[in-house]
């Protein structure tokens, strides 16, 4: 298994305004001179962190930013102007801005999504894909993951998250938290609500699920406003279905060049993103050149083979990448 490369500081960061509303946080790390590496982080909500910086080798110039309403972007928890289509053009402005014509994209669950919708939007910036815990942004995995279906693997745990709703809430959690939890003026009831919602995700992410004792010390590591926002935006983002249009990535693939080194990594036990979409997209993309991996992991990048995986893949599109420029 690999580890993580050592810690790193950017060597440039800052605001881009991209509206008069959203101004994103961006920076790069490792080699100005390295081959550039676009980092997409997942949630929707849950920003860049100085550990995703250590998956990527200090020879690469790595560009990671935090997305709209999250992290470091202002302002936290906006909605105004926040859609998909604006993340993906974001970050089409990130590289504008540097003067990058070509990036190896990589992403892990909605940064799956976000990477492979780059890919789509802008097939000529992209020069490969690695993509991890794969997320589509469809009604499929929405009611999986949002409406009670995970609950067959968890009933104790969507029992917990279930239990501040209504009666009526219970038959479609998502619904409720979109349409009666996000508009609560009672700050400290929202923030129960809030808490929860994040919760229940994030305890079943790797390989080992969390106990309540153990969910609660990690929910603790992060600040209020990030819970909040992940929260919100994860409701807000699914309710909406992603803002994309029924089986949108699958349809698309064929814009993406099928020259270009693309690798799916996925947790054979992952019960967050069921597998059948990483296999759906592999199947899609079977005239490209592209690369399943199956992993004994769940559905965090964290898990040790998932973090190997990741780590060997990049490196290796990489030098795919160099051999034939």
């Amino acid at each position: 298994m690999k580890d993580l490369y050592p810690p790193i500081k950017p060597y440039a960061h800052g605001l881009l305004p991209v509206t008069d509303k959203h101004s994103i946080y961006w920076e790069e790390c490792g080699n100005p001179k390295g081959f550039p590496v676009l980092f997409f982080h997942g949630g929707p909500g849950a920003g860049s962190s100085e550990k995703d910086r250590r998956y990527f080798s200090p020879q690469f110039r790595t560009i990671l930013f935090d997305q709209r309403g999250c992290g470091r972007s202002r302002p936290v928890g906006c909605l105004k102007e926040n859609t998909t289509w604006h993340l993906v053009h974001d970050a089409k402005k990130i590289l504008d801005k540097l003067q990058i014509e070509k990036v190896l994209v990589v992403g892990g669950s909605w940064g799956s999504t976000l990477a492979f919708m780059f890919a789509i939007a802008y097939p000529h910036v992209v020069a490969g894909i690695v993509a991890r815990g794969i997320y589509l942004g469809e009604n499929s995995e929405i009611d999986y993951s949002a409406k009670g279906l995970m609950a067959q693997h968890f009933p104790k745990a969507w029992e917990r998250f279930t239990s501040l709703l209504p009666s009526d809430g219970k038959k479609n959690p998502l619904a409720y938290f979109y349409k009666h939890v996000l508009p609560m003026r009672k700050k400290e009831r929202k923030k129960k609500f809030l808490y929860e919602w994040t919760m229940f995700e994030g305890r079943h992410c790797s390989l080992q699920p969390s106990s309540d004792k153990a969910a609660k010390k990690e929910m603790a590591k992060l600040n209020r406003k990030d819970v909040e926002a992940i929260a919100t935006l994860e409701i807000y983002y699914i309710y909406n279905g992603c803002f994309l249009k029924p089986k949108f990535i699958l349809n698309n693939v064929h814009r993406i060049p099928r020259y270009i080194p693309i690798s799916l990594i996925h947790g054979y036990y992952d019960v967050v993103c069921p597998g059948i979409n990483a296999h759906r997209l592999h199947s899609a993309l079977s005239k490209h050149n592209v690369r399943m991996n199956w992993v004994f992991s769940g559905h965090s990048k964290s898990d040790p083979e998932m973090r190997g995986k990741i780590i060997s893949e990049v490196n290796r599109i990489c030098r795919e990448i160099k051999t034939t420029q």
